[in-house]
């Protein structure tokens, strides 16, 4: 369940990158923002009001300030206090503009925060949108470890204590970067891409049997880490007795569904003495060339259908030759 969304949580996470001052008493901070949209208040300003999009976070940008200052006192109190006897949940105001009185008035009398940011309005728009979006972004958590390797987001699932945290470090030593160990935090962006990080206390820490607690940045440095990446394939690990099912051609597609986005996954059979870090790194690459068009898989199948309808030709055409 989404935790709520208040306009007090904007603060705390946005008051530096977004240069967000409040001008208003904290009585409404606690008030709920129930969209991600982020918009300019449109023509509820001029008293249309059929279409106004209230439950967001509504910006004033130098347009709307300039008409506002146009009206007289007695005509920008009434629209003023049209426009805050919606649920607003808060209202910024851009480019370090002054406030009237009127709306300070009509928010004050309502409970709702104004905010007021030093960003010109486009900049301001380009960094709260993605901010907000991603608080409102579906999220879950996954047992595994993520890697980046070669660019590619791996994530290593299987039962515990099957090898996930070793091969991953192998990989670290190997040149590759650690996101996440054990528990990774996942969250869609769009329609069809998951993101992938630690939680904040555990992060760039892994945990390996027979040796504790390993703090991966410490050991290996900046370049051996990196705080989040885009889980693109899911590398199940399974102990050879218990594999069932393997694909040993590549054409069969196996997927994954995490947040209702199909995610391609290789299972992966390991007995001793078996190289899986080596096999992690091609796929990969595997996954690399798909990306890129070639599907090696499925090439090689179309040589091989060549090859055996040339054949048959051949037998067919000796068998009709009667000279």
């Amino acid at each position: 369940m989404r935790k709520t969304f208040t306009v007090e949580r904007v603060l705390e996470l946005m008051r530096e990158p977004l240069q967000l001052e409040l001008l208003s008493d904290d009585a409404g901070l606690a008030r709920e923002i129930l969209s991600s949209e982020v918009s300019s208040p449109g023509l509820v300003l001029a008293g249309y009001v059929d279409r106004f999009p209230a439950h967001r976070v509504l910006v004033f940008g130098e347009t709307e300030m300039t008409y506002l200052a146009s009206l007289t006192a007695t005509r920008r109190r009434k629209v003023m206090e049209l426009f805050f006897s919606f649920e607003v949940p808060c209202v910024v105001v851009t480019k370090g503009q002054s406030v009237p009185e009127e709306m300070l008035l009509a928010s004050r009398h309502r409970g709702v925060p104004i905010l007021r940011s030093a960003l010109k309005t486009a900049e301001f728009f380009a960094r709260v949108k993605p901010a907000i979006a991603e608080e409102f972004s579906p999220t879950t958590t996954l047992h595994g470890s993520l890697a980046d390797v070669y660019g590619v987001g791996l994530l290593f699932v299987g039962q515990s204590g099957i090898g996930k945290s070793e091969c991953v470090l192998d990989l670290v030593e190997r040149g590759h970067r650690l996101v996440a160990d054990d528990l990774v935090i996942a969250t869609r962006r769009g329609h069809d891409v998951i993101i992938g990080r630690g939680h904040e206390l555990q992060r760039h820490h892994m945990e390996i049997r027979g040796v504790g607690i390993v703090d991966v940045q410490a050991i290996f440095g900046i370049r051996a880490v990196r705080l989040q990446k885009r889980i693109e394939v899911i590398v199940k690990l399974e102990a050879w007795d218990k594999a069932e099912g393997i694909d040993r051609t590549g054409l069969d597609e196996t997927t994954t569904t995490i947040l209702d986005v199909p995610i391609p996954t290789a299972v992966i059979p390991l007995n001793p003495g078996k190289n899986i870090t080596v096999v992690a790194e091609v796929v990969a690459m595997t996954h690399l060339l798909r990306f890129g068009g070639v599907n090696t898989a499925e090439a090689f199948n179309e040589r091989l259908i060549g090859r055996m309808r040339t054949a048959a030709n051949v037998r067919q055409y000796l068998a009709e030759d009667d000279e």
